[in-house]
């Protein structure tokens, strides 16, 4: 998977996984981008400038969504929210059919 595109495809997800655990920093990003919601102003910075916002579009298969939310889930690292795998395993179907985050 190309590393930039994959982390644009992904930072609005995750930035919405991590919401409620992080709401200090989520609110500055949506000032900075003069949004109210983070998630789906970094979702839409994505998409109407031509950068890639679906993981399928980048190659990544849909059969692996299991395996990498397997993997996430239990390779722990410092996140805001707790790493559990249905959490991941949705966060990771939108971000693969290229849903805005809600």
């Amino acid at each position: 998977m190309p590393h930039a595109e994959t982390h644009t495809v992904i930072l609005p997800h995750a930035t919405a996984y991590n919401a409620p655990y992080a709401k200090e920093a989520i609110s500055k990003v949506a000032a900075a981008l003069g949004v109210e919601n983070a998630a789906q102003g970094l979702y839409d910075l994505a998409k109407n400038h031509g950068a890639p916002y679906a993981l399928k579009d980048l190659g990544f298969k849909e059969e692996d969504i299991e395996k990498a939310a397997d993997i996430a889930s239990k390779s722990p690292y410092p996140n805001p929210a707790p790493l559990e795998k249905e959490k991941l395993l949705l966060l990771l179907r939108d971000a693969y059919e290229g849903k805005r985050p809600e």
